[in-house]
């Protein structure tokens, strides 16, 4: 029931981190995978690592995830080259961490056009090949941050809040159309990035916050990814699924 072959994702943001790792589940289980970036050397380089899993397939794609004009190129270039849209990951994010009154109004947009403006951005883009299709696998990657307060956090907070009921939105207008919305929300996950800024005691206070007492890894995020882009996961929509 996981078995991906045949099928063609994208993932944004995927040339490192968990959007690395998702990339490398969803090739492993036999999907073509774009991956989608700013930064064309890492994404060449996160494909190289692909290729020498000796199992599916990456190509890489240079495209800013904020620019309509850009987004509406990665997709129809995919199905161009692929055939097919079958499943999108929009992972793409970032995050300032300032407290409100210091965050500046372009800092704001920033995180909101990256985090939230791009994930629709690409679902725009996608639906009507999904559709054409008649069916597809939407996964948003949100974050514990859209459930719950962190401090220094507003925009990015903001953002993946508002992902989450955009994925619900997007679950109940297009089901009917075989295509399935869903999100998944990490704890802090030990990516380079997660290490670098939760090093030290405010990471050690955040474990205690955590039941298990320890961070996700990005593999834990790619096992999750991958159930919810195979048939296994046809009767979820519009789930939010926190791992912490």
């Amino acid at each position: 029931m996981f078995d991906l072959k045949g099928k063609v994702a994208i993932v944004t943001g995927g040339n490192g981190g968990i959007g690395l790792g998702m990339a490398k589940g969803l090739a492993v289980a036999g999907a073509t995978v774009i991956i989608a970036g700013r930064n064309q050397e890492k994404s060449n380089t996160a494909v190289e690592q692909i290729a020498a899993l000796k199992t599916g397939e990456a190509r890489p794609f240079a495209v800013d995830v904020t620019d309509e004009v850009s987004v509406n190129a990665l997709v129809a270039k995919t199905v161009e080259a692929c055939g097919r849209l079958d499943i999108l990951v929009n992972n793409a994010g970032i995050n300032i961490r300032k407290p409100p009154d210091q965050l500046t109004l372009a800092e704001w947009q920033e995180v909101i056009a990256t985090n939230l403006t791009s994930a629709f951005l690409c679902s725009h883009a996608a639906y009507p090949a999904m559709k054409q299709a008649g069916g597809g696998k939407i996964i948003n990657i949100a974050s514990q941050a859209g459930v719950v307060a962190l401090d220094r956090h507003v925009a990015y907070c903001s953002s993946k809040g508002g992902m989450i009921m955009m994925t619900k939105v997007l679950a109940l207008e297009w089901a009917r159309h075989g295509i399935t919305v869903n999100a998944i929300s990490p704890t802090v996950t030990l990516t380079e990035l997660g290490k670098r800024a939760w090093a030290g005691q405010v990471g050690e206070d955040m474990k205690q916050l955590i039941p298990v007492g320890r961070f996700a890894y990005p593999e834990e995020v790619a096992a999750l990814a991958l159930f919810l882009a195979s048939q296994a996961a046809d009767m979820i929509n519009g789930e939010n699924v926190l791992i912490d």
